[in-house]
Parts: structure tokens; sequence; C-alpha cells
């Protein structure tokens, strides 16, 4: 494991790393990911392993813009009102699937977790690769990291470590799912729910 710095170096490593088969952690806008290519399988394996995160769950994506998400998931029309307010932010939304390449992530579900997340940090990473899964870098069921000083909670099995200190948010990102037009809320988080009863 090589831990770096969010700068330009830092980026390129992650970048070179990512694009190899790696696996990296990086800062998000509301707690530190822990990532890889979504394409490539065995990298995914890996962060099943690291996490020890049940098989059955699926794993969310990251995406440097709503149009490169395009090529992933379908967005219906509440989807694009609600992501005008809440992107780049701490919203996850489960979206139809388009490129059926994913459905491992998603336990062969027909649906995929998506955010844009508002980070200088992960959005330089983003911008490079495009796509990256994102989910929070602990064990699964324990605590999302903030604080790197906690990082060996985790096995040392990931590539690169991106740091940039102590993360202050208002939580883990608000999880939603749109069905015929109507929000469910699958998880509390920053964002609370009488924020997309405001805009809808």
């Amino acid at each position: 494991m090589k831990q770096v710095s969010c700068n330009s170096e830092g980026i390129a490593l992650a970048s070179n790393s990512f694009k190899n088969g790696g696996v990296i952690i990086f800062p998000t806008d509301t707690i530190y990911g822990i990532g890889c290519n979504p394409y490539d399988e065995n990298a995914v394996n890996k962060i099943y392993r690291i996490k020890k995160r049940d098989r059955t769950k699926s794993l969310p994506v990251l995406g440097y813009s709503k149009e490169i998400l395009e090529d992933i998931v379908y967005f219906n029309h509440t989807a694009n009102i609600i992501i005008e307010k809440f992107w780049p932010g701490p919203l996850t939304i489960v979206l139809p699937l388009k490129d059926k390449k994913l459905t491992k992530l998603s336990n062969g579900a027909d649906t995929l977790a998506v955010r844009i997340p508002n980070s200088k940090c992960a959005l330089s990473i983003l911008k490079e690769c495009k796509l990256i899964v994102g989910t929070s870098a602990n064990i699964s069921g324990e605590s999302p990291l903030t604080d790197p000083q906690k990082l060996d909670i985790l096995s040392s099995d990931f590539d690169i470590f991106l740091n940039a200190g102590i993360i202050k948010s208002s939580g883990e990102s608000t999880i939603i799912e749109i069905k015929e037009e109507k929000i469910r809320i699958l998880r509390n988080g920053a964002i609370p729910e009488e924020k997309f009863v405001e805009i809808l």
C-alpha cells in the first residue's frame, strides 16, 4: 500500500493504479471511499474481500459527470430535477441499469446506485477514470472512515491511499430510489427527506 497526497502527483499515481486493476482509497465529500474500475471483475472481488462485504449487497458507482453516468443508467424526469439541485453532493440515486456489463455490481438486479461527489480530490480522479466503484472504506457494518489515523481497521490489501486528512461532513450520502416518478428513501443521510419534498 502506498500513501500519497491529493495533489497532481498523487492523482496521477492513483489513476495509473486504477487503470492497472488497482484498488484505491480516496476522500469524498462525506467519507473515505474505496474503489476500483467497475469493469474489472478481479478488482471488484478484491473490494468485497477487503470490506468483508456480503456478495448480495450491491456496490455504487461514482461518475465524473451526468453525461458519463448516462452511459450506464437511465435518468427519468424526477431524477433530472433532483440532481440539478443536489449534484455534485451527498446524494446517491438508484436508477435503472443501462450497461448490463455492470450487473455484477448490483447482484444481478436491473438497477444501480450512482453519485457525483462534491470533492475536489474525488473529481480529479474521476476526471481521469470517468467511473469508479465508490463504496465506504470500512469493514461492512462498521463506522465509515473519516480519519486517516484509523485506516488500520482495513487490511492493507489495497494499492493506493489518497490522504486528505480528516473529512468533516454531515454524514454519509442519502440514498434514494425513484420508481414511477416517486422517491423512496433507502438510507437517511446528509440530505433530509424534506429537502426532496420542497423541490417536487
